[in-house]
Parts: C-alpha cells; structure tokens; sequence
C-alpha cells in the first residue's frame, strides 16, 4: 500500500457515493512526475545548467547540421511559450551557447544556431541525463516501458 493508496482509502470513508479511482492515476503520475524532475534537476545542475537549457540545446542539436531553427519552431518543438523561448535565448547568447542570425528568407526573422561551445555541452550533459533517465526506469521491463510509454501518449495527446 503507498501513499496513494492510503488518500484513496480515505476519500472511501469520507465520500463512498464518488468514484476517486482517477484520483489513483492522475497522484501517482503527480508523484512520478516529481520524482523524475528532481533526478533530472540534479544531472542538469552538475552540469551548471538547468532543464531549460538543456531543452533548448538539445532541440536545436536534434535538427541536425546546422543545428538551425526560428524561435517560433523551437518554441514549438521545446513546448514552451514564445516569451519564454524568447528568455531562454537572451540568456543562452550571453552564455554563448547559441547565436541568433538574420534569416536568409525573411528580413524581418532570426534564426537561432548553436554554437560549438552549446553542442560540446550538450554532447557532456546527454550520457548522464539518459543514464538518469535509465535509472528512473530501472525497474520496468522493456515491455512495460513500451506499454507505459503508449499510454502515457495517450493520455498527453490533445486529440484524445
């Protein structure tokens, strides 16, 4: 019995008329969640970095050479706001870890490119974010992450 359990048993006795059973899914996938984020902060801060800026260098490695894309496409492929995209890379530019260049295509557009100082960090943090990643999983099978991983993109998706 964790944690959940025992609020699920509780919400039994108080309100028997209601069905809490989704109160089982949503507190357990809260307390992974947490439990994921905090592992992964610590990797990051080892590093001297945080999530954010993890996210946005491995965004624009993962386009490939020459690791190029407009704010708007990040802000999309990073899931984050436009705002705080647009904070992200004023800090990361002054770290020199990424560039912004005029795009080729639109005057008005930028283009943001990372630079060998952002793709050597990256290439440092990748092996322990993933060995951490691989710790947090250690105790499902192969076919269990599978299967999580589908219903968890079930459960993300907006089309339903």
């Amino acid at each position: 019995m964790d944690h959940v359990d025992h609020i699920l048993a509780q919400w039994a006795i108080e309100r028997p008329d209601l069905d809490v059973a989704p109160m089982g899914v949503i507190g357990r996938l809260s307390r992974a969640v947490a439990r994921v984020q905090s592992q992964l902060d610590a990797t990051f801060t080892r590093h001297g970095i945080d999530s954010g800026t993890f996210d946005v260098l491995a965004t624009l490695t993962r386009q490939g050479a020459p690791y190029r894309i407009t704010p708007a496409q990040l802000a999309e492929d990073a899931m984050v706001t436009s705002s705080a995209v647009a904070q992200r890379l004023n800090r990361l530019e002054a770290l020199g870890l990424i560039r912004r260049l005029p795009h080729p295509e639109d005057r008005r557009g930028k283009l943001v490119e990372l630079t060998s100082a952002g793709a050597e960090l990256v290439d440092s943090v990748l092996p322990d974010h993933l060995a951490t990643e691989e710790d947090l999983l250690s105790s499902l099978s192969a076919e269990e992450r599978r299967t999580l991983a589908s219903l968890l993109g079930r459960v993300g998706s907006t089309t339903g």
